[in-house]
């Protein structure tokens, strides 16, 4: 821990009162106007600081004209607020089953009896999505795009697949633009997360046991609103356009995880240049990452390599699938079985 860290924030001190109190135990006495002068505080700031100090036990008041403050011996004083911690933090555990049965009261669909309400505003937007992935059961699908209201990596999702439940995104380029990492992919792929890349996505997208839907209204940021819905046959369409999207995106996370973990897996017998050979795990995210666009510092990036190298390779893997485009060179390769 650096020397400057914070010691007392859990016990209710700011940065400031931690000082006059570290102060207090070092001088072994301190009054206000000696306080005010040392921190170059106003005089009722310094006493408010030191009262505080004494309401919480760490100091206590002499008698006198001067109104002086001794600290209380910390192993006494430090010890009676962690052990009050701890009744607080033991309460809130005997609260969790409680609180646990009151959230699960919502109604299954998870929205009103409108079916379909629209939300606009960011944070109204981002406690949705959250409240659809707690309530996921079996399925969540979703597409995955910028602009962003809440964390990339949700600790929420994490939960999800740890209960089983069947999670599929598709990404854009741009998801890997503005926030979400390559490592936070493979990371949810470790746990279960299925994943896949496009070249763009129509809409930000979540669907949950295809019961409820959260669909974005606007795509510019600073302009957030969305649709969230149990309308069956809303849910339905947008279930279809989900299923559209992942037949027409190719893998991503599991080729991430192979390349980084050197796995030897089964690969898809390949004609090219007159000979038959099999598919490396990095070629294989190679071509994925060419096949939807993202740019060759970004891909060099990903799979930690140089731009040169990866020039060098992605033009023999064109050569190699006679492919005029790196669009064209993803199909190919799909259809031989190297995706």
């Amino acid at each position: 821990m650096p020397d400057d860290a914070p010691l007392l924030d859990v016990a209710g001190l700011d940065p400031l009162s931690e000082r006059v109190y570290l102060e207090l135990l070092a001088q072994g006495k301190g009054s206000a106007a000696r306080t005010a002068e040392r921190f170059g505080l106003g005089l009722p700031a310094a006493s408010a600081i030191l009262e505080g100090l004494r309401e919480l036990g760490l100091a206590s008041r002499l008698e006198g004209a001067e109104r002086e403050y001794t600290a209380v011996d910390p192993g006494y004083s430090l010890r009676a607020i962690a052990d009050r911690m701890g009744d607080q933090v033991l309460r809130i555990r005997e609260a969790l089953p409680r609180l646990v049965e009151i959230f699960e009261r919502v109604p299954p669909s998870g929205v009103d009896q409108t079916q379909t309400t629209i939300l606009a505003d960011a944070d109204a937007v981002a406690a949705w999505y959250t409240r659809l992935q707690h309530e996921a059961r079996t399925e969540f699908l979703a597409f995955d795009r910028p602009p962003y209201v809440s964390a990339s990596l949700d600790p929420v999702e994490a939960s999800a697949l740890g209960r089983g439940v069947g999670w599929r995104a598709i990404y854009t380029v741009e998801s890997f633009d503005d926030g979400t990492t390559w490592e936070e992919v493979a990371e949810l792929a470790e746990q279960g997360e299925e994943a896949r890349i496009a070249p763009q996505l129509p809409v930000k997208l979540a669907i949950v046991d295809r019961r409820a839907a959260l669909v974005s209204l606007t795509l510019e940021p600073g302009r957030i609103s969305a649709l969230v819905t149990s309308s069956a046959p809303l849910i339905d369409a947008l279930h279809q356009l989900f299923e559209f999207h992942w037949a027409r995106s190719l893998p991503l996370a599991e080729s991430r995880a192979q390349v980084e973990a050197g796995e030897a897996v089964p690969r898809g017998r390949v004609a090219g240049a007159g000979r038959t050979r099999e598919a490396s795990s990095e070629e294989r995210a190679l071509l994925a990452l060419m096949a939807v666009g993202m740019k060759d510092d970004a891909i060099a990036r990903q799979l930690q390599i140089s731009p040169r190298t990866l020039r060098r390779r992605s033009q023999e893997l064109m050569a190699e699938l006679e492919a005029a485009t790196r669009f064209q060179a993803g199909l190919e390769a799909g259809r031989r079985g190297w995706l």
